[in-house]
């Protein structure tokens, strides 16, 4: 087997999240797609280690309205949040069983972060996760993923790096890394077999 680790994001991929989640019952659709570009661009920030408060405060001098709705996902946040990505508990305990080591890199604000493992208790099967929100840096920085192969001895040739969103995965090839967009557990498992890795076929 020539993998001996997997280097899992976790939003979409361990753990379902849907920001227009935490709007649901409380803004309309229009209301939310006017929200998404500075929502994109903040969020991202936050993740980087932005604090909240101050994201707050940037927000509302620039349009009180942008502070209310920023103000108002951070209130809601659980409602974001989707519960385990269906099949991928079952994988990790696989894969656990297998001797791979498993590790986290996930684009999460700090604060946010105490929300994940109740969500996808899988999470915390996991060798360890590095949360960009508190190490100041995010995905597709290049740092951040060689941070995590430090910290947790991981060999990028052998390490798979599994991510849903495409510039990231990129970001781990160009390192080193193996790399797979994911697109759901039956995928993975067929891409993980392919590479060599016993576990079940879907």
């Amino acid at each position: 087997m020539s993998l001996h680790a997997v280097l899992f994001d976790l939003g979409n991929v361990l753990v379902g999240w849907d920001w227009h989640g935490a709007f649901d019952g409380l803004v309309g659709e229009a209301e939310v797609a006017r929200f998404e570009p500075e929502f994109t661009a903040i969020n991202h920030r936050l993740d980087a280690g932005l604090a909240w408060d101050d994201a707050v405060a940037e927000l509302a001098a620039r349009d009180p309205w942008l502070g209310e709705m920023l103000a108002a996902y951070r209130r809601r946040y659980p409602s974001a949040l989707r519960g385990p990505v269906p099949g991928m508990a079952d994988l990790v305990g696989e894969l656990r069983g297998l001797g791979l080591r498993l590790v986290g890199l996930t684009n999460w604000s700090a604060e946010m972060w105490p929300y994940a493992i109740p969500a996808a208790p899988a999470i915390a099967e996991l060798d360890g996760v590095v949360v960009s929100g508190d190490e100041g840096m995010g995905k597709p920085d290049p740092r951040i993923f060689l941070l995590a192969a430090r910290r947790y001895a991981l060999e990028p040739a052998r390490t798979l790096f599994v991510d849903d969103n495409a510039p990231n995965v990129e970001a781990a090839l160009a390192l080193g890394f193996q790399g797979v967009p994911f697109t759901g557990s039956d995928d993975l498992r067929r891409d993980l077999v392919a590479r060599g890795v016993p576990v079940a076929a879907p």
